[in-house]
């Protein structure tokens, strides 16, 4: 089997999609974050086959919906992210991950792409059986998911400048570079400002995220300003 890594942060109004805002506020911003994490949830669990594992950051009790967020998380493995980047918090997840199912291949997501669907993670799993790693960037030059058949490789992470328009080249050629075939996965765009979520939203309309992104519409001008 393979183990499906969600990456996330507590959804805590001020802590999360603070590029959202203006003109989000602080508290509507929690609500789409929350509202983001549920739908990838929920997309991870009706996904065949794989073994859902959480990588948490934030205290779960503070966040938006914490009673809805912890039942969700029912049947699920959840870690806690150590590190002080993002590079080395996403390796130290992979390193937990391989030594919790040993012999594992891990494809990781974040919490930035509710459009995901059970269809798109089982293609990212089944590319990973032809290939030592799949990489899906982002529209942003970042990336959405990072797929290793053996997870220890995420060790490049700790080296590759992360949350930059380069990121997700850097991390190709940090994984080529080590001999790796790597597949590419779809481009995605991550959900960071309020331009992205509003394009999001129209991909997924039925999902939570674009409920709270319309009712967050509801409050602003025409023009889109407070």
């Amino acid at each position: 089997m393979t183990v499906l890594l969600v990456v996330a942060k507590a959804p805590v109004a001020g802590a999360v999609k603070t590029r959202l805002c203006p003109p989000v506020t602080p508290a509507q911003a929690a609500r789409i974050a929350a509202a983001a994490l549920r739908d990838t949830l929920d997309a991870v669990r009706a996904t065949p086959g794989v073994i859902p594992v959480l990588a948490w950051s934030g205290r779960l009790a503070e966040a938006e919906d914490a009673d809805v967020l912890t039942a969700a998380l029912d049947g699920w493995s959840v870690l806690d992210q150590r590190g002080v980047g993002l590079g080395e918090r996403l390796a130290n997840a992979y390193a937990e991950v391989a030594a919790a199912y040993p012999g594992e291949p891990v494809v990781q997501i974040g919490m930035d792409t509710p459009q995901v669907t059970p269809a798109r993670l089982a293609v990212a799993v089944a590319r990973l059986r032809a290939a030592d790693a799949v990489l899906g960037r982002a529209h942003d030059g970042g990336w959405w998911s990072l797929g290793l058949r053996e997870p220890r490789h995420a060790r490049v992470l700790r080296d590759v400048p992360m949350s930059t328009p380069d990121t997700g080249r850097d991390t190709w050629a940090a994984l080529t570079g080590r001999g790796l075939r790597t597949a590419p996965l779809p481009v995605l765009r991550d959900v960071d400002e309020w331009s992205d979520a509003l394009a999001v939203a129209v991909e997924v309309p039925g999902g939570r995220f674009a409920q709270q992104v319309a009712a967050v519409r509801l409050t602003l001008l025409p023009d889109g300003r407070r």
